[in-house]
């Protein structure tokens, strides 16, 4: 992961942004990372699967069926 200092990042921020790699960038101050820098990725449903307790995290899985088969114009 590429690493910039806080000065450079200063000069370069609008640049950076433009380019900014997948994994990031890390900001240091004095060689210590103080940042991590990195793009923002669209929010899929992929990424919320299983991410609620007690909820089933197999798609096919029917959450409101009570298992029973019914015809609607019965």
């Amino acid at each position: 992961m590429r690493e910039i200092s806080v000065s450079d990042f200063r000069q370069q921020c609008l640049a950076l942004m433009d380019s900014l790699p997948p994994e990031g960038v890390i900001i240091t101050r004095h060689g210590h990372p103080v940042a991590k820098l990195f793009p923002v990725r669209p929010a899929s449903c992929a990424d919320l699967i299983g991410t609620v307790a007690l909820l089933p995290d197999n798609g096919s899985d029917d959450l409101f069926s009570t298992g029973e088969r019914w015809d609607a114009e019965s």
